[in-house]
């Protein structure tokens, strides 16, 4: 029997990167889509990048998405490329709305008009939530997004669930809530804490200006949430599903932890900064993984320090190496 194929979309990003490795693992052909650009890095795929097929196509060009399916014939297909900081939503917005909303449609209907029984996965987001109506939020929470990414998200979201029931499409939404790892761009408040942090340990710099340290999240390690994302796919019948930890930790937790893993106090270095202030903040995003662990078997494996200090050691490590040089 012919091993199954998967066309990942953000492939070289923090998510595609350990689903790739995963599918990779299970013997999966991986079909890697890379948008023609000469920013793309392939530093988080370039491990497994001999392993991998990568193949040019662009969620902002139906076109090239048929030709794309019509070639390599997935059947599956993960759509985690987006533009996905959310910082970034307020200043792009149209930009955010073409990829991370429209670029769901224009993939849906790729599938729908080459082979319909290609299985989809999209990836939702918490940020969907916002400005949370339910504590904890589960699959059927309302939305109230507050950020243009969170918007464009949900009718990312609500797109998916129109296909699936409109066309019978095997299509799937995974609300993940935040996922981090040493693999997170620096630009992530995660990153930038870790990364920090390892730069003054090694006296390269004292302070690090921050936006609020109030906000809770429900952080997650990426590697073991993109383990959801596959056995969503081999379910029977399509569904949604929240992948979460169900535990809630303030930024200031974050920073203690990561501080304290190099001996220092995060309040001695800390700067409060408004220019890092989201203008309608999301305060408070915890997950109710209940129906992930009972239907998908799934249970996250890194606890939240442990994630940091993996993070730390990561980035220790980097900051070693540069400068070394």
């Amino acid at each position: 029997m012919s091993p199954k194929k998967a066309l990942i979309t953000g492939v070289t990003g923090q998510d595609g990167s350990y689903l790739a490795e995963h599918l990779l693992d299970l013997g999966y052909e991986v079909v890697g889509m890379v948008r023609r650009s000469s920013t793309v890095s392939f530093e988080r795929i370039s491990h497994i990048q001999d392993r991998m097929t990568l193949v040019s196509g662009d969620l902002l060009d139906e076109a090239s998405i048929i030709t794309l399916l019509a070639e390599h014939r997935p059947q599956e297909v993960y759509n985690l490329a987006a533009q996905s900081f959310v910082q970034t939503s307020w200043t792009q917005p149209v930009f955010t709305g073409e990829t991370t909303a429209l670029g769901v449609t224009r993939m849906l209907d790729a599938i729908r008009t080459v082979d319909p029984s290609m299985r989809f996965y999209q990836a939702s987001s918490s940020e969907m939530f916002g400005k949370v109506q339910a504590v904890p939020q589960i699959e059927t929470t309302p939305f109230y997004p507050r950020s243009p990414y969170g918007v464009a998200k949900v009718y990312g979201h609500w797109i998916t669930v129109n296909y699936r029931e409109s066309y019978g499409m095997h299509a799937s939404s995974g609300i993940l809530f935040n996922h981090e790892s040493e693999r997170r761009g620096m630009e992530f408040v995660t990153r930038k804490i870790t990364y920090n942090a390892a730069r003054i340990a090694n006296k390269l710099q004292h302070e690090l200006p921050m936006g609020s340290v109030d906000p809770r999240r429900d952080w997650g390690f990426a590697g073991d949430y993109v383990k959801a994302m596959h056995l969503m796919l081999q379910q029977d019948t399509p569904d949604d599903f929240v992948v979460a930890t169900g535990e809630t930790h303030e930024v200031r937790e974050f920073l203690q932890l990561a501080f304290d893993h190099v001996g220092l106090n995060w309040q001695d270095h800390v700067v409060l900064d408004d220019r890092f202030t989201r203008p309608a903040e999301v305060d408070l995003l915890v997950g109710d993984p209940t129906k992930a662990k009972r239907v998908l078997g799934w249970e996250p494996e890194v606890s939240f320090k442990a994630l940091v200090a993996r993070m730390m050691e990561s980035d220790l490590a980097l900051v070693a190496a540069r400068s070394r040089v």
